[in-house]
């Protein structure tokens, strides 16, 4: 029963360890199909742990430490209710939002730890002729944006922590959308295979960002109580949309990219992106012998400009150029920077930034589209994906991170700099993440692992099906 399985986290011990720290670890036999994720209370300094089978769901609250503090449990979802999409933490209270296949029913489910019970609170949406776009966990709010058919229009469903919903339209009529006449005719471009229409991902800044969802058109990210999306469609500029949550409003930016002037007259095949880190806008440029990469500031002001071409070096770099799932399979390392700018304009370029203490780590490359061995393919074909596993994590976006490269041929380069955009020259430094992907590579056999961010330490848990035991480790940049 899964109350007899989680009665032992009363006795979570922490175990001191300087390098790889275990800080909880417990004895438990999971059943099969357990689902495992976690919310984290930054303000608080505290992170439940869900663990859910096929009857019930158990939220286990720790410390800062890891330690145990309280459970409560509830009821699942009815199977109807398919996915888990969202959170709210609010005091002593975590709320998930479980959504139908459709997303069209949505269930608060509430946990009460002060008061040991729980509440749920459905909603039916009716999405009148709206194409859904994305959902996000910002602040004390849980929200779903959708577009309706041909407008200009961004709806949002916001709920809060105690399931109550309002929705709210963010009218962008007003605006001039250049060499497109509505926002949906925006989302509605493709870029197959690499990328489907009304695509939108959301970038996590907490942890270091694959290429894989950098080098998409359109991002979003949330900061500060706003929902910024950025779409890089046009190879001239970035639009920068924001969407403010105190004040309902919108704003709308066209930040120009590096001038075509810049570029030979032969140079047919230009490609850009962007990404949005520490309030700065950094905007890539590229074709098969040129590339230039620009720090601005979020309203558009230059602050720094780097390039690099064929015949010279990439002075703004601090790693070897690395190429994975190339032509020769594996990995190796490029010699020139002709091969390097060839080869991220024949693939999907994209730029990520990442903050390490007061400077920025910067990955620039490009990547190819998935390719699916042939044992994806008569699974997919069969419906048997996900049938054989045991133990399973709800989707995260960080753990999604280290899978991500998996039959896809990448190239890259990575660059560090200060808060005034200067290159910052020397070796880098191992990331939580490579240590994190380094123990992962060494320790194949554990299962359902989370990732999660607390007091600037990355925390790996685990579920370890030989030894039974369900691990938590500390990990730091």
């Amino acid at each position: 029963m899964l109350k007899k399985l989680f009665f032992a986290y009363v006795f979570f011990s922490s175990i001191v360890s300087f390098s790889q720290e275990i800080v909880n670890s417990t004895a438990i036999e999971l059943k099969k199909n357990t689902q495992i994720f976690q919310v984290v209370n930054d303000s608080a300094k505290r992170v439940t742990l869900f663990m859910a089978d096929e009857k019930r769901i158990k939220a286990i609250r720790l410390d800062d430490k890891m330690k145990f503090i309280d459970s409560t449990s509830s009821p699942k979802p009815e199977k109807s209710y398919s996915a888990m999409i969202g959170n709210i933490v609010s005091g002593n209270k975590t709320t998930l939002f479980w959504a139908s296949s459709n997303k069209k029913k949505i269930l608060a489910q509430i946990f009460d730890s002060e008061n040991n019970k729980t509440l749920d609170k459905a909603h039916v949406l009716e999405f009148k002729n709206e194409v859904y776009l994305q959902e996000f966990s910002i602040g004390n709010k849980f929200i779903i944006l959708t577009l309706p058919k041909k407008s200009n229009v961004f709806k949002l469903y916001v709920f809060d922590y105690q399931g109550n919903l309002e929705i709210k339209d963010f009218d962008l009529t007003k605006n001039k959308f250049y060499h497109r006449s509505t926002l949906y005719e925006i989302f509605e471009e493709g870029f197959l295979p690499f990328e489907r229409p009304f695509s939108l991902v959301q970038i996590n800044s907490e942890s270091p960002t694959s290429l894989i969802n950098t080098a998409k058109k359109r991002k979003c990210y949330t900061q500060n109580n706003k929902i910024i999306i950025t779409v890089d469609t046009d190879i001239s500029y970035t639009l920068v949309i924001s969407l403010d949550l105190k004040t309902f409003t919108a704003t709308l930016q066209n930040i120009l990219n590096t001038s075509h002037s810049k570029f030979s007259q032969d140079d047919f095949d230009i490609k850009s992106n962007s990404f949005i880190n520490d309030n700065k806008l950094y905007q890539i440029k590229s074709s098969s012998d040129k590339i230039f990469m620009t720090i601005k500031d979020i309203n558009g002001t230059l602050i720094k400009e780097y390039s690099a071409t064929e015949e010279t070096t990439i002075d703004f770099k601090n790693s070897e150029i690395n190429l994975k799932g190339g032509d020769f399979g594996g990995k190796r390392v490029l010699e020139t920077s002709s091969q390097f700018l060839r080869k991220v304009n024949n693939l999907n370029p994209g730029i990520s930034c990442y903050q390490v203490g007061e400077n920025t780590l910067m990955t620039l490359g490009g990547v190819s589209q998935e390719q699916q061995s042939t044992s994806q393919v008569l699974l997919g074909s069969f419906g048997f994906i996900g049938a054989v596993l045991y133990y399973t994590a709800v989707y995260s976006p960080i753990i999604d991170n280290f899978n991500s490269y998996e039959r896809r041929k990448v190239v890259k380069i990575e660059g560090l700099f200060d808060k005034s955009g200067n290159h910052v020259t020397g070796d880098l430094q191992p990331l939580a993440f490579d240590k994190i992907s380094t123990f992962l590579e060494s320790n194949k056999d554990i299962k359902a692992q989370t990732i999660f961010k607390l007091n600037s330490y990355y925390y790996l848990g685990y579920y370890n099906k030989d030894a039974k035991e369900y691990i938590i480790r500390k990990f730091a940049d």
